[in-house]
């Protein structure tokens, strides 16, 4: 993922620029990141503390943490929404249609537009193709849904069950707060998630997208609930996986990154987690938060990111790196459907990724040939 904003989109809507103090600090409590939400490891000096606000986080987030020290960002959030709000109601101004914040935006603008216009359309809609019952002319809020239950939690916020009032129609709604996305510097990366979500509609086995609107505090997102759980549920509930089994998913995953591919997009977070079934039993890739754009020709990512267990060595050793990451994560997610563990292994992050660098994993002498050869390509 993308830590900052492209130049022009900065420069389009404003620059705050407060710098933190960090300074090494010893914890004598079980203290968290303030950026990724993981906890500080170690005996001494397990992270840095900025002396003027306080914030906490692990040496290796200090680059990734924006310059919004002292800035109270819920506040920050409803002057920016304040703003977004009359900005649109000027170019809404001579026409009869609503001014709420309306389904789908027009993902057919490449991702180098106009950053005014990409400022001034943020969450307006637009088309993309719509579920059978779904009219892509009309405009959904909040009220438009009843929350059931949370789904799941991260730093970034909630994904909730919401059923549409009068329709009995189900969806998995990701709500993320605007605080942490203006925080962490996301505002680009939640741009990218969105653009992702859209092309989503050409291919089968990606997690498709209704909507989006925003309130004051959060921006939504309105997908697809996908009823059957994810890969990491049924691990764990199976020990791993038969061949039969293990090949279906494999296939269906396949073409979903050979698609994202075929975009110039690398996925660069595929893990068990973010493989969802839907209720006929087939995959669909979920969570493309961490998506790098634009990767054509001899265009090469530079961002160290991932889940651990997942991670590439090109991206451990600081290496420019292309789709071969995405293949790298695929095999560790192959191993673990057959035989049930990662492939490499630590007590911490530092010994995880030298067991990556460094080692060769272990193949139980029961595993098939042809699943051997497929995880050591």
């Amino acid at each position: 993922m993308t830590g900052a904003l492209c130049p022009q989109f900065q420069k389009e809507r404003f620059k705050i620029d407060m710098p933190h103090r960090f300074k090494s600090h010893n914890y004598m409590s079980p203290t968290f990141c303030d950026h990724c939400g993981s906890m500080l490891w170690g005996m001494v000096k397990q992270g840095i503390k900025c002396e003027d606000c306080s914030m906490n986080i692990h040496h290796k987030c200090q680059k990734k943490v924006g310059n919004l020290c002292g800035i109270n960002q819920k506040l920050l959030s409803e002057a920016l929404n304040q703003v977004s709000q009359k900005s649109i109601s000027r170019s809404e101004s001579n026409k009869s249609e609503s001014t709420d914040i309306g389904i789908y935006q027009d993902f057919n603008k490449s991702p180098g537009a106009d950053p005014s216009e990409a400022n001034e359309k943020l969450w307006e809609g637009g088309k993309v193709p719509a579920p059978t019952n779904i009219t892509p002319t009309i405009h959904l809020t909040i009220d438009d849904f009843v929350f059931h239950k949370v789904l799941g939690k991260g730093s970034f916020g909630k994904v909730l069950l919401a059923e549409l009032k009068g329709r009995g129609q189900y969806f998995a709604v990701k709500a993320l707060k605007k605080d942490v996305v203006l925080m962490d510097d996301d505002v680009e990366c939640t741009m990218v998630e969105k653009r992702v979500l859209a092309l989503a509609w050409d291919n089968p086995f990606l997690a498709h997208l209704y909507s989006t609107f925003q309130t004051r505090e959060h921006l939504f997102f309105v997908m697809e609930y996908l009823n059957g759980g994810d890969l990491m549920f049924h691990i764990q509930d199976k020990g791993r996986f038969d061949l039969y089994r293990a090949t279906f998913y494999s296939a269906e995953i396949v073409i979903g990154l050979q698609f994202l591919h075929s975009k110039g997009i690398i996925y660069r977070d595929l893990k068990l987690d973010n493989v969802m079934l839907d209720r006929d039993g087939h995959i669909k890739i979920a969570d493309f938060g961490m998506c790098k754009e634009n990767m054509f020709g001899e265009n090469r990512a530079t961002t160290f990111c991932g889940t651990p267990d997942y991670i590439a060595p090109e991206i451990l050793l600081g290496q420019k790196y292309t789709f071969s990451v995405d293949w790298w994560s695929f095999g560790v997610l192959v191993y673990e459907m057959l035989i049930g563990q990662s492939p490499f292994q630590g007590d911490d992050e530092e010994e995880l990724f030298e067991s990556i660098r460094m080692d060769m994993p272990h193949y139980p002498g029961w595993l098939t040939k042809e699943a051997k050869d497929l995880l050591e390509r």
